[in-house]
């Protein structure tokens, strides 16, 4: 069951964030300080992590406060916990972190989407480089993996923000004026 769980975070985020080169596979690790709990159904799986969740894979890192993973059944359940399929969402709330590459994603929810290519974060999110080369902020984001997109949503209460590095110098200047010449007194 543990090495099923640790698969299933494994390709659900490998697949959900899209990142730099990828290096060697290694072993994901899903810890929480509180309950585990997974229930099948004939058709899904769901597992739940509470308390300081903290999930490491390759390139990835993530964490939170409560973590709800679900996936299709492989097969019809032929067992108590059944085998993961394909995903359908993984869904962390509360402090959510998320590093990958030179990225970083902070928020209050983070609902990842693999059949669609797509997260959507909300609840204060942010989206930086580690560098602080640029940060992005608004009430509602969505990324697009493998599309390179991300859509992020304003409105009049709370609007988009993006801040980026210095525009260096074009090499305009501004127009000098020079002062007019001085008045010759009159001559005697």
């Amino acid at each position: 069951m543990k090495r099923a769980l640790l698969s299933l975070a494994a390709l659900l985020l490998a697949t959900a964030l899209p990142g730099r080169a990828q290096t060697a596979p290694t072993d994901t690790i899903i810890e929480c300080a509180g309950a585990f709990e997974t229930v099948s159904t004939a058709t899904e799986i769901v597992s739940t992590f509470r308390d300081h969740v903290v999930v490491t894979g390759t390139n990835i890192s993530l964490t939170c406060d409560y973590l709800r993973v679900v996936a299709l059944q492989k097969t019809a359940q032929t067992t108590a916990l059944g085998q993961y399929g394909y995903f359908k969402s993984l869904v962390a709330t509360g402090h959510v972190k998320i590093v990958q590459g030179d990225r970083e994603a902070t928020c209050g929810r983070a609902e990842i989407f693999p059949g669609d290519d797509k997260i959507v974060l909300t609840e204060q999110p942010v989206v930086s480089s580690t560098d602080g080369q640029y940060v992005a902020r608004g009430p509602r984001m969505v990324l697009y993996r493998g599309r390179r997109q991300a859509v992020i949503e304003g409105s009049p209460e709370e609007r988009v923000r993006i801040t980026l590095p210095p525009v260096k110098d074009l090499g305009f200047e501004e127009e000098k004026t020079t002062p007019p010449p001085a008045a010759k007194p009159p001559a005697k």
